[in-house]
């Protein structure tokens, strides 16, 4: 683990030997405690903490899908590595098609095999291809430029050419893919729910946050704790993770002015 990190049990067993007999949390329990500790990496993970992570997946040939990770809860960006070893995307189609037919019996019955009242359903899609937006223009296509991994290309057909197409398709848990070239796999980066992992951690910079909302969750629904209290504890909560996305996304001077610097550029001369 890295040293920045801190694992979610070092924080529970930190805050229960912290509490004393006369605090407004002593008599939770050890599981409880565990429970709000995940739900507050969670809760925190989904903007302030976002963990980035980026994995080499399978394409399934024949269906030209690639199965979600069991941690997956947001898409950062798909696509395949370059010789120069650059990510080349892929982009966005809605209109791929990844729809589904009932299946039925041999005398065309819907079936529902496990009496839920829903009907059984199969895949009833072919495995889709790229076709360029500009097919049939190639011979006067001004394309000798490439701007964040998309070819420059005519105005009003298209916006560029990708190395492939996807479509999200999260009722089946998987990524739709099109694209004219035979990949076996692509590059998915995705924003992992931490609170799955066997081990899960927080970077110390969050710790404090974490204690805090602890501290809200045990209190908020007591009724013996003071309103005033538990109104302090929100905020200190929320003042603590406000602290924590400022240290996790600070913007110092060098980043400034290596952003400052490209983006003078001196334009091509036509």
């Amino acid at each position: 683990m890295a040293r920045n990190l801190i694992p979610i049990s070092d924080v529970v067993n930190d805050f229960i030997l912290s509490v004393t007999d006369d605090d407004y949390s002593n008599d939770v329990s050890d599981t409880l405690v565990h429970n709000y500790a995940l739900r507050g990496l969670r809760e925190m993970g989904f903007d302030t903490l976002q963990v980035v992570k980026s994995l080499k997946l399978p394409v399934n040939q024949d269906l030209g899908t690639v199965e979600l990770p069991d941690d997956f809860v947001d898409l950062v960006k798909v696509g395949i590595v370059g010789s120069d070893g650059l990510i080349y995307v892929f982009g966005q189609n809605k209109n791929i098609n990844y729809s589904q037919k009932y299946l039925t019996d041999a005398a065309g019955n819907n079936i529902d095999s496990n009496d839920d009242g829903v009907f059984d359903r199969v895949n009833d899609k072919e495995k889709p291809e790229l076709i360029a937006a500009y097919r049939g223009y190639e011979s006067y296509v001004f394309q000798n430029y490439l701007d964040e991994n998309t070819y420059g290309s005519l105005y009003g057909l298209g916006g560029g050419h990708y190395t492939g197409e996807y479509r999200m398709n999260y009722e089946q848990n998987r990524l739709e893919i099109a694209s004219s070239d035979n990949y076996t796999d692509v590059i998915v980066e995705y924003i992992a729910d931490e609170a799955r992992s066997v081990n899960p951690s927080i970077h110390i910079y969050a710790e404090n946050a974490l204690r805090s909302y602890i501290y809200y969750r045990v209190i908020e629904r007591k009724s013996s704790v003071p309103y005033n209290e538990k109104m302090r504890a929100r905020q200190e909560y929320y003042n603590e993770r406000r602290l924590a996305n400022a240290r996790l996304k600070s913007f110092s001077k060098d980043e400034a002015l290596k952003t400052i610097r490209k983006n003078f550029k001196l334009s091509p001369k036509h």
